[in-house]
């Protein structure tokens, strides 16, 4: 039965490992095309969505080397508190980036101009991540990983980001609401800022059933 448990382990090892390769090869994907889209288009939302991917890109690799300190026990769980805590920083700052930039582009009256490239990746992270958060939860439970199990919270909070960003894009491109832009990233900053809420506090990680 030991040996069973522990092979049982070992797969959804791999799995979680897997998982987090996606996750950091998709985020930069989605980071390089949103970034340089909404720099050229004047998109707070696409550039605040691309850095958020660029953090999930430094969250997935700080898994990676969470999974790889499984066996020590001790290691393991220093390297879940770490990681929490270092994506958590990196959330409230982004936060704070986006709500001063969109109040200065209202403020200012700056329109972002139509970018298909951000519909399409927004349109795209939609569909992937929450099928990657679902993926994630269930390797979370059988390792009873705190981190693991927030890092499928990110995924489901960019599905989200996804959507608001959407909507903005969408706005902006087929009704010319110059606005739509800023707000979309507004709307953005409340949920960006409780991820890293939760990730400065450990929220997330499991003890005997946390991650049940």
């Amino acid at each position: 039965m030991a040996t069973t448990n522990t092979q049982d382990r070992q797969a959804l090892l791999r799995q979680g490992r897997h998982l987090e390769y996606f996750t950091v090869a998709w985020n930069c994907l989605e980071a390089l095309v949103s970034v340089v889209a909404g720099l050229l288009a004047g998109s707070v939302s696409l550039v605040g969505f691309g850095l958020d991917s660029m953090i999930e890109v430094a969250s997935g690799l700080a898994l990676l080397w969470r999974l790889h300190h499984d066996p020590d026990a001790f290691r393991r769980q220093h390297a879940e508190r770490t990681t929490l805590r270092f994506v958590g920083v990196c959330f409230i700052a982004l936060a704070l980036y986006i709500v001063y930039e969109s109040a200065a582009t209202l403020i200012r009256h700056e329109g972002a101009k139509p970018t298909i490239p951000g519909i399409i990746i927004a349109a795209a992270a939609i569909v992937v991540m929450p099928a990657l958060a679902r993926a994630k939860r269930r390797v979370a439970a059988g390792i009873r990983s705190g981190a693991m199990k927030a890092d499928s919270k990110q995924a489901d909070f960019c599905a989200y980001l996804s959507a608001i960003l959407l909507v903005g894009l969408l706005l902006n491109a087929l009704l010319a609401w110059w606005w739509a832009d800023s707000v979309a990233a507004l709307a953005m900053a409340p949920i960006i800022a409780k991820e890293g809420a939760d990730g400065l506090k450990d929220k997330g990680c499991c003890e005997d059933d946390g991650c049940r």
